[in-house]
């Protein structure tokens, strides 16, 4: 079998700690939030303006906007100040900063990345392609949250990256979103909670409804029922949790895609959001909804979650359900199969497992799809992201563990039609940490969580060491022919 030429693009990815977001930093001890008010209050106003330009002087060039971030912190703990007296504009964003901090995102890792045709291919020359790479960024205490960068291939597959400002900004969370009532009855069942309290709710909610009715139906409740027993309490507790875990996101159209940053907002990933899989989804009416499934973990237990968008700009953040919603390594088909969603899954965090549904929110059952085989993936495989359609198979980019806890990637082929029969499978790894690859936060791996294929290249993005990423280009032609020879 002839080597696969994998060509080291000079494109790289690198952790920049400047890239700060700004964050709350208000204590969880009322009593502190309060102390710390009533010190900023009996400041001076002269020595309060004074404080703020120095404020200013040291924090206003590292932000787009920080006004109005400071004061969206002010009238967060605003509630807690009982003076009725006029608070100058100077105070308030002097009071904003005290419970204010810069978090920045990717001090410590800018990994895992996946790559997407972008929605936007206007402008952009004949043979060549605009494209988005999401990334996990780590800062301080492990919390991953999700960046994006984008560029473009031209025809022989040279790629050029955007620049990159210093400047990241969260989204605003939409205040009311709105619920689908099939899937919150389907996950509170598979939660536990098919109770009277659970059904009374439910009933009286529409098809569609919003928080505000959520909210409005369960003071309804709570009147009605007025005494309620611990299971009934706990009933009402979950509702709430399961709303909050399924919320809305929107950016300012005008920022650029690299200054905007999808940081943990519910509790369940209070710690993080890990491993992004993006795919273009193409639905059998030609609509296109770009799909991302991602482990959200609060630093006790994982939960597998999806995002859906359409514009990178408004972001739906879902729980998925069922059964085979378990571990990490969930990666979605970018099309239907024989009229079905199809997902790729490692429920057993060591074999490669294949799913079927008729929606994309739930999954009951599924099958093993490989078992580990070659020395180099003895420990474990999985998917690095979803399956990629070309005219020979579906081919799945894998990653496997072996000795010394050494990642590698490989790649296996599916039949189009009938994606549980592998129809080819590299003996030896695509692609294997090499020279100061192997250093990192996690060393001795590569991983990638998503490539694409243009023209007859495949576009690989990878990470090395949990640390930096960069991109790798590979003959499909040759890839193919090599996956073909072991079948």
């Amino acid at each position: 079998m002839k080597p696969i030429r994998v060509q080291r693009s000079q494109a790289q990815f690198l952790p920049d700690s400047t890239r700060v977001l700004i964050r709350p930093f208000i204590p969880q001890n009322p009593q502190r939030v309060a102390n710390i008010l009533a010190r900023g209050l009996m400041l001076p106003e002269e020595e309060a303006i004074q404080a703020l330009e120095l404020v200013m002087s040291e924090f206003k060039e590292r932000h787009s906007d920080i006004e109005k971030v400071l004061l969206h912190y002010f009238h967060q703990i605003r509630p807690q100040i009982f003076s009725h007296r006029p608070i100058s504009r100077e105070r308030q964003l002097f009071i904003g900063s005290l419970f204010t901090g810069e978090y920045a995102l990717e001090s410590a890792a800018l990994f895992n990345p996946s790559i997407v045709i972008h929605p936007d291919q206007s402008g952009v020359p004949e043979g060549s392609l605009r494209f988005i790479v999401s990334l996990r960024a780590t800062g301080e205490g492990h919390i991953s949250s999700i960046e994006f960068r984008s560029g473009t291939i031209d025809q022989d597959a040279m790629i050029q990256l955007d620049p990159v400002s210093r400047y990241v900004t969260a989204p605003d969370l939409v205040p009311n979103p709105t619920y689908y009532r099939a899937a919150f009855t389907y996950k509170l069942q598979e939660m536990g909670f098919d109770n009277e309290i659970a059904n009374t709710l439910l009933e009286a909610l529409g098809d569609d409804f919003t928080f505000a009715d959520l909210e409005k139906h369960l003071k309804n409740l709570q009147r009605r029922f007025k005494i309620l027993s611990r299971d009934e309490k706990r009933t009402i507790e979950c509702v709430r949790w399961l709303a909050e875990s399924n919320y809305q996101l929107r950016f300012d159209p005008a920022l650029q895609l690299h200054e905007r940053i999808i940081f943990p907002v519910s509790a369940n990933e209070s710690n993080g959001i890990e491993d992004a899989r993006f795919v273009r989804f193409c639905d059998e009416d030609g609509s296109v909804t770009y799909y991302a499934t991602y482990t959200a973990y609060n630093g006790r237990v994982i939960l597998p979650q999806l995002i859906e968008t359409k514009d990178f700009l408004n972001f739906r953040v879902l729980t998925l359900n069922g059964r085979a919603v378990q571990n990490k390594g969930m990666a979605l088909f970018p099309r239907k199969v024989d009229g079905r969603y199809v997902m790729l899954s490692r429920q057993d965090d060591e074999n490669l497992f294949i799913m079927f549904s008729d929606n994309p929110h739930y999954w009951q059952d599924y099958e093993v799809l490989l078992r580990p085989a070659e020395f180099w993936e003895l420990a474990k495989i999985g998917n690095c992201g979803s399956p990629l359609e070309t005219e020979k198979g579906w081919l799945v980019i894998t990653h496997g563990v072996g000795p010394m806890r050494k990642y590698c990637i490989g790649a296996i082929l599916l039949d189009l039609n009938d994606p549980t029969k592998v129809i080819g499978r590299l003996r030896t790894p695509l692609l294997e940490p090499e020279n100061n690859e192997r250093e990192g936060y996690v060393p001795n791996v590569v991983y990638t969580c998503g490539a694409l294929i243009h023209g007859r290249h495949l576009i690989l993005p990878y990470a090395m060491s949990d640390t930096a990423s960069r991109i790798a280009i590979i003959h499909l032609d040759e890839l193919l022919a090599a996956l073909l020879e072991t079948s």
